[in-house]
């Protein structure tokens, strides 16, 4: 049975908190230019001493700023900066400038560690029983109570017992929203429509007679029908990840890059806006899972944070894994500075199947 850790809020009782200033308020003046010595946020829950009473910002999120308004604490990108906005600043985190940076609410304390022992870090020879217990159990609960961020790289497009096994994890409730780019949908829906993924049998991994042509053609038909849903319907297309996202209605948001080809219609090419949709399925997200996809990895990592305030304004904490088989990837995201980040170093096509096994979808 899954069990969410406790939130441990700070004891604003204490002489260190009490004895704290307010924390320096300074207007914008200049849109998108916050104010010298601005405070930059964390992942984790930062609070504000605003006449004499400490207040949580709700949304944390990296490398954005504290705006004060409407007796609230707002966290806002700089390029949202706009002239008069109120933006606390002040570098210290230990409530002696009025900020407070509470990093371990979740009492998660790393056990010491030996001065010498083998397999330290993430590795392909780490074991992953225990993650794969946890990752189902947490997918259990999270279906009834939170919100799955699902956030893919095209590594599954190409393997029909991956796009299978995604499928049935849409269609068993356990994908809440999906982000990716370009080349997930379009080699997605090439299997779909044509049977292969860059022109290659998405089962025998043969390549077919002009096959590098499939790709632009499934992208060229897209656009001719002039919307995915069109392509499904007329296409008569009845498989595949981007077909179940479909089916049951499920959020997916597709960032543009610059090596795309097409792309396909509903690709955001402008990044910031791609970034801001993103943010918006983030917002409510309580866990992320990230596979095979290394900058849509970062960047969402750094949009996260380590908590979550519910409707009910409880604390609960977000969980975040990272599975690539690139030990390296991994372990960089693992050390993003929350011990709620886990990563998992394997194929991600067989990461996906047993995901899918064990939930028994």
């Amino acid at each position: 049975m899954f069990k969410l850790k406790e939130y441990y809020a700070p004891d604003f009782s204490k002489e260190e908190f009490v004895n704290a200033p307010n924390a320096v308020l300074k207007e914008v003046e200049k849109d998108t230019v916050a104010p010298d010595d601005y405070h930059a946020l964390s992942i984790f829950p930062e609070y504000f001493k605003i006449d004499g009473t400490w207040l949580l910002a709700e949304e944390s999120r990296m490398d954005c700023v504290p705006v004060y308004e409407d007796k609230k604490i707002y966290v806002r990108e700089f390029r949202h900066l706009k002239v008069g906005d109120f933006v606390v600043c002040g570098r210290s985190e230990d409530a002696s400038e009025g900020i407070y940076v509470h990093a371990n609410g979740f009492r998660e304390t790393e056990s010491e560690k030996e001065t010498f022992a083998f397999r330290q870090n993430k590795s392909r020879e780490t074991s992953y029983t225990r993650d794969y217990d946890e990752i189902v159990a947490l997918l259990k609960h999270e279906k009834e109570h939170g919100k799955i961020v699902w956030v893919m790289g095209p590594a599954f497009s190409f393997d029909s017992g991956a796009r299978d096994a995604f499928s049935k994890l849409i269609d068993g409730g356990y994908v809440d929203a999906v982000l990716a780019g370009n080349a997930l949908a379009t080699h997605d829906l090439e299997g779909a429509y044509l049977g292969t993924a860059l022109g290659q049998d998405i089962y025998t991994t043969e390549n077919v007679p002009n096959g590098h042509y499939n790709h632009l053609d499934t992208i060229n038909c897209v656009k001719k029908h002039g919307s995915i849903q069109a392509f499904i319907e007329n296409e008569k297309i009845d498989n595949g990840i981007i077909y179940h996202l479909e089916k049951n209605h499920i959020p997916y948001v597709l960032g543009g890059s610059i090596r795309d080809d097409g792309p396909l219609p509903i690709v955001y090419g402008d990044v910031y806006e791609a970034q801001d949709k993103m943010r918006d399925e983030i917002r409510e997200a309580t866990t992320v899972i990230c596979m095979a996809t290394m900058l849509h990895t970062i960047a969402v990592g750094n949009m996260t944070p380590s908590y979550r305030v519910l409707k009910d304004g409880t604390i609960r904490q977000v969980y975040f894994y990272c599975v690539d088989v690139s030990e390296f990837m991994v372990n960089k995201l693992s050390d993003r500075g929350s011990l709620s980040s886990r990563g998992v170093v394997t194929n991600v096509q067989d990461f996906i199947v047993h995901v899918a096994e064990k939930l028994g979808v």
